[in-house]
């Protein structure tokens, strides 16, 4: 089918196409550089909005039933998420960046240890 422009791509039937993202062109819309910053940038607004919204709580965690360390707990977080990678269970989490979110966060924490 016929493209409206490099960022998307038609998909459908004949008469009824429908638009969505030609995943292709959003590779090529950058530099290997401008790609990286990209989705380091993403990982970290989202790392922000959710301290925001929750607080500091990976990194601080308030142990009202877990006695674990603050490495300790985002070990378990991790383990949560790379078992629903494996079991295909995401259930409408972007489970990849929560992952992604959570070594970033462990990483800072051992570096605060």
């Amino acid at each position: 089918m016929e493209k409206i422009n490099e960022a998307h791509a038609y998909r459908g039937e004949p008469g009824r196409p429908l638009l969505v993202p030609n995943p292709r062109a959003a590779y090529d819309a950058g530099t290997f550089p401008d790609l990286v910053q990209r989705e380091c940038d993403a990982i970290a607004t989202m790392l922000i909005e959710k301290n925001q919204a929750y607080g500091n709580s990976a990194l601080d965690p308030v142990r009202i039933f877990s006695q674990a360390d603050r490495l300790e707990q985002l070990k378990v977080r991790i383990d949560d998420k790379l078992s629903r990678i494996a079991k295909g269970h995401a259930a409408g989490e972007e489970v990849v960046g929560d992952l992604i979110g959570y070594l970033v966060l462990l990483r800072i924490a051992g570096r605060k240890a």
